[in-house]
């Protein structure tokens, strides 16, 4: 995920020097009331966030006079930390930062004064309340559904439990069964630390196709699909690539190597898209 830099000086509102770094306002949906959340974009927000805060907005000052019909415009907003929601903030804390904020039709920022909103974000060394975002759309609009969806996740991630990132795949493997109709792909995945995984597709006679995912040096084909919205789906529908990389597909024929290439779609097809909307 792309990082956005955001730093305010104290003296800001007075003129004072400020250090911004920011991709433009349309790389990023900007945050709006009442949408819900796709899993994916918690998820994302979740391991890049170390200071997640639920904060009450005071000032709200455009950077530039909003224009006619423009959908959103950069902000700089102070605002009264209320809790942290993941890493340390003193409680009733002044934050600074900067937004990208939705416009209504008469151009007014659909979050203002006295809204609350959850900030992921990051703290500024030295900043006294100076924190830069994590992503152009990572202030969202407060509600107690929201609330409660992130407090889950984040304690899902934060868990030594959670699967390592894929980064990739390493070999795909498909081998017949000794009976007509019966075979098991196998596809090693890449991870970031290095951690084993890999994803076992199994063919019976007179049975359904199934497969599970292991992260472990041992390999539980007995298993089951990850759930939808849990970590290791996350791990798998957002961070798997679109096609098996045909210098993976290692089987001694066309044939082995077209029955893993059909195995690794069904298990893109069976995990569903992403759903991410935030940019990453």
């Amino acid at each position: 995920m792309n990082s956005i830099f955001l730093r305010v000086s104290r003296g800001f509102a007075a003129g004072a020097a400020m250090v911004l770094a920011m991709p433009p306002a349309q790389a990023a949906e900007p945050v709006t009331q009442n949408v819900v959340r796709p899993y994916s974009d918690l998820a994302d927000l979740a391991e890049s966030a170390p200071l997640v805060i639920l904060a009450e907005i005071r000032t709200v000052i455009p950077l530039n006079p909003p224009v006619a019909g423009q959908a959103s415009a950069r902000f700089y907003v102070e605002a009264r930390g209320l809790e942290a929601l993941r890493g340390v903030m003193p409680a009733g804390q002044e934050l600074r930062y900067l937004a990208d904020v939705a416009l209504d039709a008469k151009g007014k920022p659909v979050i203002g004064k006295k809204a609350r909103v959850l900030l992921f974000s990051r703290a500024v060394a030295g900043g006294n309340g100076e924190i830069q975002l994590v992503a152009a759309d990572a202030q969202w609009a407060w509600d107690a559904a929201l609330d409660a969806r992130v407090r889950a996740v984040l304690a899902d991630f934060s868990s030594p439990a959670v699967p390592p990132r894929i980064t990739g795949i390493s070999m795909a493997l498909y081998q017949q069964g000794d009976l007509a109709g019966e075979g098991e792909t196998q596809i090693f995945l890449n991870t970031a630390n290095g951690a084993p995984a890999a994803i076992i597709v199994q063919h019976k006679a007179a049975q359904p196709v199934r497969w599970t995912v292991s992260f472990s040096e041992v390999v539980d084909a007995s298993g089951q699909p990850p759930a939808a919205e849990t970590p290791t789906w996350y791990r798998l529908a957002c961070f798997l690539p679109p096609m098996l990389p045909p210098a993976a597909n290692v089987g001694e024929t066309q044939e082995a190597k077209d029955h893993a290439l059909g195995d690794y779609l069904l298990v893109l097809r069976e995990l569903g898209p992403c759903g991410r909307t935030q940019a990453k």
